[in-house]
């Protein structure tokens, strides 16, 4: 089975009496220790199927399966489950909180899934030197430069080992020689067994995965191998 599985996924939204598909049909697999790019023009769907695969949102209409668990009338809780064991985010804009150093901002997700803290001390700095930033422990994001804040982030996103890892555009705030970096380190996590999978509109970030997948007027209008 599929680690993510959408079939005939629809998503609609209602402004007053207008109707908005963002996704209209989309029938999606994604294995296990898959590296998949999903690009697209603005207004094509990303970020909705991205809203969908973190299990931020479920379809309107359609099937939706992570982990081999059918979430397509998830509730809210479901959904926060799903996310705090799975599933680990990258964005674009980072997303530090400016007060907490390298390390405290690492463990956040551990503390949400109430571990204790000497053991999201121990997790965080592990997840930290795994990155690259054995010696920023210390370091607050204004302390970092663009690339070793995007580390940051990542490492965040891994310090509850999540078998998928999500990528909103990760490089999008990165200078290209730092954003090769980044990319490079998302290829080294994909080889050693995460399933990756980015948001973005670069085709030459694309062409780095083993899949890319076009999306235009909510539906996949291509396929295949870079």
């Amino acid at each position: 089975m599929s680690l993510i599985q959408l079939r005939g996924a629809t998503k609609v939204y209602r402004v007053g009496e207008q109707e908005i598909r963002a996704l209209d049909g989309v029938d999606l697999d994604i294995a296990e220790g898959d590296f998949v790019s999903i690009i697209g023009p603005s207004g094509s769907g990303k970020s909705t199927l991205m809203h969908l695969i973190g299990c931020l949102d479920t379809p309107s209409g359609g099937s939706m399966v992570v982990g081999g668990q059918d979430l397509s009338r998830a509730t809210a809780d479901d959904l926060s489950r799903m996310r705090s064991r799975e599933i680990g985010f990258v964005f674009q804009s980072f997303n530090l909180l400016p007060r907490l150093d390298v390390v405290g901002n690492v463990e956040l997700p551990l503390i949400y899934a109430n571990v204790p803290a000497k053991e999201r001390r121990r997790r965080a700095e592990e997840a930290a030197k795994s990155v690259g930033l054995g010696d920023r422990l210390a370091n607050r994001p204004s302390q970092l430069s663009g690339g070793q804040c995007q580390r940051v982030a990542i490492a965040r996103a891994l310090v509850n080992n999540p078998r998928i890892l999500l990528g909103d555009e990760p490089t999008g705030n990165l200078d290209s020689a730092t954003g090769e970096t980044v990319l490079g380190l998302l290829g080294e996590l994909n080889r050693a067994g995460k399933t990756v999978v980015l948001v973005t509109h670069d085709p030459g970030i694309a062409a780095r995965s083993r899949r890319v997948i076009e999306l235009r007027d909510g539906k996949i209008v291509g396929e295949g191998r870079p």
